[in-house]
């Protein structure tokens, strides 16, 4: 198996899963994932979109982030809101969730695996995590996993049954 083929198997894996989940709670976006509150759903999908945005379009491509009017709701750094005030409605935030990963699968496509080790356009102290194309695209794999337990945390919270076991 190619790198790139790795990768776009991750990316939909993690993907189907998240969209699952969320399928499964939209009903409820703003429930927390703890006693303690966390990221709630409605945050969460938002951060994603925005996040795998950016990271493709600014640090990938080199290109302005078309999705820049969410950075202070969803960007790094942002909090959840306990009433979702001024997010996006969440259907335009699962239609962005999925062409955003269109595009980034899209440019997957059209890559070689020589091409994961170039450098890429991230700000020079994030190239730890950011510096390469295949890191970022690493990063993509594992960020949507990672905040897809919090979806899946707010779900039990909400009292839902356990999806896969």
């Amino acid at each position: 198996m190619k790198a790139t083929d790795y990768i776009k198997t991750e990316m939909g894996m993690s993907m189907a899963w998240v969209s699952g989940l969320m399928a499964d709670i939209a009903d409820v976006p703003l429930t927390a994932p703890t006693p303690n509150g966390g990221n709630h759903p409605w945050w969460t999908i938002g951060h994603l979109v925005y996040s795998e945005s950016n990271i493709l379009r600014c640090y990938v491509l080199g290109e302005e982030n078309p999705l820049v009017e969410w950075k202070d709701i969803f960007g790094i750094g942002s909090q959840p809101s306990a009433d979702g005030a001024g997010y996006p409605p969440m259907s335009e935030l699962l239609e962005k969730f999925e062409s955003v990963r269109a595009e980034t699968l899209a440019y997957v496509d059209s890559i070689t695996d020589a091409d994961l080790d170039k450098a890429s356009h991230a700000p020079e102290e994030s190239a730890e995590y950011f510096g390469t194309i295949g890191k970022c695209l690493a990063i993509l794999t594992t960020h949507l996993a990672f905040h897809g337990g919090q979806i899946a945390d707010a779900r039990r919270a909400a009292g839902r049954g356990i999806l896969v076991a």
